[in-house]
């Protein structure tokens, strides 16, 4: 019997694949995620998971059936973000005031009226946030900034910096994962 050695994907079509794969299912998962998840980031969140982890599979073409593995997957991640027990995100963090309650991201988009000890809370957040993000390499910074600030998807991202998706989503996740660790401090201390 002869063994048949498997030669990895060339990954020019390892690109177009997972390109392709973003446009076809990227808004479908993202309606499945959202409405079993608290917020909106939680649900931006796991798709970047999902997306990291079906980029990082070496051999594409060996999946049967793309859209069966992509909701698999994303179901696990759901279910992995109910195991965690710890606050990872901005409008986890809630400040209260006279007015009512405010996430901590409600907080960084007020607009200029609002009170001294908001505005407080919101240079102090701001200012943090600023810090981290010098922090990361100008890569990882770039595709967080655009994301989350700008509004613009990782395949505008992708397109617009001529890499591959897998490259933008990779830098994206690298980038959440020292924004929070860097700010985990600031978190507890403005939710004591």
């Amino acid at each position: 019997m002869e063994i048949v050695e498997k030669l990895p994907m060339p990954e020019k079509e390892k690109e177009n694949i997972i390109s392709q794969t973003v446009t076809n299912y990227g808004g479908k998962l993202m309606s499945f995620i959202r409405p079993k998840v608290k917020n909106t980031e939680d649900a931006e969140d796991i798709l970047q998971e999902v997306w990291y982890q079906f980029s990082s599979l070496t051999n594409l073409s060996e999946i049967v059936n793309v859209g069966g593995w992509l909701y698999r997957v994303t179901s696990n991640k759901i279910i992995d973000k109910y195991r965690k027990k710890k606050t990872e995100n901005l409008e986890d963090f809630v400040y209260e005031d006279e007015d009512g309650e405010f996430s901590i991201k409600d907080i960084l988009l007020m607009d200029d009226s609002a009170g001294p000890e908001v505005k407080m809370f919101q240079n102090e957040i701001w200012k943090k946030l600023f810090e981290a993000l010098d922090e990361l390499p100008e890569k990882q910074r770039l595709v967080y900034t655009e994301n989350e600030l700008n509004d613009k998807t990782l395949q505008q991202i992708a397109d617009e910096q001529g890499e591959n998706i897998k490259t933008i989503i990779s830098r994206k996740n690298y980038a959440v994962k020292h924004l929070r660790s860097r700010l985990k401090q600031l978190y507890e201390d403005l939710n004591n």
